[in-house]
């Protein structure tokens, strides 16, 4: 039993102080022969410990798995962003939280960017993403830092984790949010084509400064949710928090035509709440679903006041918001489609903004803190309806779930999910491959390594170019 209790106190937050190369990785199970390509992740792993810094805003280190053939190997590297390089070659912390620099940073120093957020392919480059800078350009294979792309200088400022790629045209779009600088209410909007070639940018302001970590994009929709984890450059200013639970600003969703421009937004209304990710959303005549993982009060952030928020709120469930485009009403609908805690939703991107019949996402332990307890994995379909339910051993915790199709012309949801395991007692992590609709079967085979990678945030799969 202690050991069990040990396994349970413990987390997976801390960072790894190294970057390693294991060229040939223990498979417990065997791997499909016909999964090759590179499950590529993202997340914060501070290169050296800042006073008061949140766990948001490590430095971004990516960790690479290629599969080939029934053969696994890793790679991790930190992104040299210019912070990291600055930091390295300082040998000690120069920044704290969201871009705020310590008192003895030099004064030329300006750029806090940690690219810790997602990464993703598109238009043959490799991109390491955050919220409050530009794509920086990762070498595939080797994960060397290119720098920032900033699409021949058509596109500025900050750019979402989560820019949405549309599997009809190819067409990556994309917000940003402080848009006007820090703890802004300007957001952007643009689109990059299936070439790399930016095709729209433009901004606007928002109801209120807000931190908008994920969108929603339909076949001829853009949705931006506008939700109360507010910003405050005077409480920055004086030391409180620069981002905190305000429900009194209620809940905001601008509606805007992808064929339209910033000026056609129409602002939807509901109670107040707080989404990181939003699993998938379609048209449905004159009605947008949008499935999201919704908390009734934000985890993470406090009130202004530094009071934390309510835990037995601050939980995610997979949540259905309908608007009605007929101009009948500003308010949209929010119901639960289930009570289970959960985050990270992912679906086969093959159907990203059509109406969907799989998805998936990591659930969690309800006694446990929301993000210390992400255990297990989820099968839904289109209604949200569990078709399969996995919980790892007590104490394990697991990462966002990625699907792979088994082919390009394979029917939606036949392929596998991988996802990153950490095992408490062991202190390391496997990369763990189940067959996508069996997800009760547990894992098909089990890459071992003898490290852990700590909890991180999202990430894709590339498969063999």
């Amino acid at each position: 039993m202690q050991h069990d209790a040990i396994a349970e106190r413990r987390n997976n937050i801390a960072p790894i102080p190294f970057e390693a190369d294991a060229p040939f990785l223990k498979i417990v199970g065997e791997l499909p022969r016909d999964l090759n390509g590179v499950l590529y992740r993202n997340g914060p792993n501070p290169q050296f410990e800042a006073p008061g810094a949140h766990w948001f805003v490590g430095d971004g280190m990516l960790h690479a798995f290629h599969l080939e053939n029934g053969r696994a190997s890793y790679r991790n590297r930190w992104v040299r962003t210019p912070k990291w390089l600055a930091e390295h070659d300082a040998g000690r912390a120069l920044f704290g939280g969201f871009g705020r620099k310590l008192p003895d940073a030099p004064q030329d120093l300006t750029d806090g960017g940690v690219a810790n957020t997602n990464i993703i392919f598109h238009a043959g480059k490799l991109l390491a993403l955050e919220e409050a800078h530009l794509p920086t350009e990762i070498e595939p294979g080797t994960l060397a830092t290119h720098g920032y792309h900033n699409y021949q200088g058509r596109v500025a400022g900050s750019f979402t984790a989560h820019p949405k790629i549309d599997p009809v045209t190819g067409e990556l779009v994309f917000f940003g949010y402080n848009a006007a600088g820090p703890l802004t209410p300007a957001l952007s909007y643009g689109s990059i084509d299936a070439s790399g070639k930016a095709t729209q940018f433009e901004r606007f302001e928002a109801p209120y400064a807000s931190m908008v970590h994920d969108f929603i994009v339909t076949e001829n929709h853009v949705l931006f949710p506008i939700l109360p984890i507010t910003g405050s450059m005077e409480r920055a200013m004086s030391g409180r928090p620069p981002y905190a639970w305000e429900p009194d600003k209620g809940a905001y969703v601008g509606v805007m035509k992808r064929s339209g421009t910033a000026k056609d937004i129409v602002w939807f209304r509901a109670e107040a709440c707080y989404v990181f990710h939003v699993m998938n959303a379609w048209e449905d005549g004159e009605r947008i679903i949008a499935d999201v993982m919704q908390f009734e009060e934000a985890p993470l952030f406090p009130h202004p006041d530094g009071r934390p928020t309510d835990p037995e709120k601050s939980r995610a469930r997979h949540c259905r918001w309908t608007f009605d485009l007929s101009g009948n009403t500003d308010r949209f609908q929010q119901t639960y489609l289930d009570d289970l805690t959960g985050e990270f939703p992912r679906i086969d991107d093959r159907r990203a903004g059509l109406k969907s019949r799989h998805g998936w996402y990591a659930c969690a332990n309800p006694k446990l803190p929301m993000f210390g307890a992400l255990s297990g994995i989820v099968h839904v379909d289109g209604n949200g309806r569990r078709l399969g339910h996995y919980l790892l051993p007590a104490g394990d915790t697991i990462s966002e779930p990625v699907f792979v199709e088994r082919s390009k012309d394979a029917a939606e949801g036949d392929g596998w999910l991988l996802a990153v395991v950490w095992r408490a007692r062991e202190n390391r992590s496997d990369l763990a491959v189940f067959n996508a609709t069996d997800v009760e079967a547990g894992p098909v085979a089990l890459v071992q390594l003898g490290h852990r990678v700590p909890d991180g945030f999202h990430g894709n799969w590339v498969g063999a170019q």
